[in-house]
């Protein structure tokens, strides 16, 4: 691994897509108040907030890529962000349109432009690991390729893709950097575990970096409608006639993911590729993990005041946020999450299953409690 920089990062900017409702994690995380905006490590800075700290030594500019309905929220959030620099989307379109509308526009304000998109919501322990491998990424994309952060996995997990790693690349600056092999879809378990004990394989956090002009130009060989979109909404975001253009051309853009649009294409013209990094990383992507981060020493973890929860001969996490004593006796791995108008109890075994609820609720017309 590369040494860690010791400030900005030439031509680097940062783009933070800020989207999803977090559903494994309801209901704490809503979809008019998701688990970006909240503090799930007890550290006094939302997910995003701490996105944000962690970029901010790296990057010449943050770009902020969010919902209309959430605009005002991230402004009140990130105080240091300038109004032009938050991109707010009238309606959701997956994420290549919205790393594709930044790149556009970062390419157009800086032709050199070497981006990086990092989801707001993620979790990294390791900052100084991740400072060097953003600064090997960097040196990787401007010798011309796309390039993805390779988290090593530490357990086989069937909630993320894989990427496998190829040939070491051997750029001057970038001694991790590898190619892509491929990229592959979220296994079984066996497969999993398959995956672990080799040692080729990496998770795929949707971590990229590529200079803004290639990511353009993947999207223009691999879907021309969404690219010239996006060019034409970016020619008119810093002119008076911005929204009257994103009002027009945004509902009219593909839905579809970066991975599907510009990473799996790439990867099989040989453009990709990938850094392995050892970063602590978490998705946060669901209660199971969130007990996890939660620091403590005891059998239960507790997101919130530890005077509301008493607890005997219990394991698990509790999340007391309706103001009220909550109490959990002889329960093991329980996750008990006390909110206002809603209160889940499950294990942490079915934290997974969740999202079910939130898509119940949806179906019943239950829509202000999602």
């Amino acid at each position: 691994m590369t040494t860690e920089p010791d400030g900005p990062l030439a031509d680097f900017h940062a783009v933070v897509p800020a989207g999803g409702a977090g559903t494994r994690l309801w209901p704490l995380s809503r979809a008019g108040h998701p688990k970006f905006l909240l503090d799930l490590t007890g550290s006094g800075r939302s997910l995003i907030q701490a996105t944000w700290d962690r970029l901010a030594p790296l990057a010449q500019s943050i770009v902020v890529v969010t919902g209309a309905a959430h605009a005002r929220t991230v402004a009140e959030q990130l105080v240091d962000l300038p109004a032009g620099d938050l991109l707010a989307e009238p309606s959701p379109r997956d994420s290549a349109a919205a790393i594709g509308l930044a790149a556009a526009v970062l390419h157009r304000r800086h032709p050199d432009a070497i981006i990086g998109s990092f989801a707001a919501d993620h979790i990294v322990r390791d900052e100084v690991a991740f400072r060097a491998a953003v600064a090997e990424a960097v040196v990787t994309a401007r010798a011309g390729y796309v390039v993805t952060l390779g988290i090593e996995p530490t357990h086989p997990s069937t909630a993320f893709g894989y990427v496998q790693l190829g040939a070491p690349l051997d750029l001057p600056g970038a001694p991790s950097a590898c190619a892509v092999e491929r990229f592959v879809e979220k296994p079984d378990a066996a497969t999993a575990a398959v995956y672990l004990a080799g040692g080729k394989h990496r998770w795929n956090a949707g971590m990229f970096v590529a200079s803004a002009a290639v990511m353009l130009e993947q999207l223009r060989e691999n879907r021309p409608a969404l690219h010239d979109g996006l060019i034409e909404i970016a020619a008119a975001w810093d002119t008076p006639s911005r929204q009257e253009v994103l009002e027009r051309v945004w509902p009219t853009l593909e839905k579809v993911a970066i991975d599907y649009a510009v990473a799996e294409p790439a990867a099989d013209a040989g453009r990709v590729a990938v850094v392995p990094a050892a970063l602590g990383w978490d998705d946060v992507g669901d209660f199971a993990s969130l007990a996890a981060l939660l620091e403590g020493d005891g059998p239960v973890r507790v997101l919130g005041p530890d005077a509301l929860v008493h607890t005997s001969d219990t394991t698990g996490v509790l999340v007391p946020g309706a103001g009220r004593l909550v109490a959990v006796v002889g329960l093991e791995d329980v996750v008990v999450v006390d909110t206002p108008d809603a209160l889940l109890v499950t294990t942490r075994e079915r934290a997974q299953q969740v999202k079910a609820i939130v898509e119940a609720l949806k179906s019943s017309g239950r829509d202000s409690l999602t």
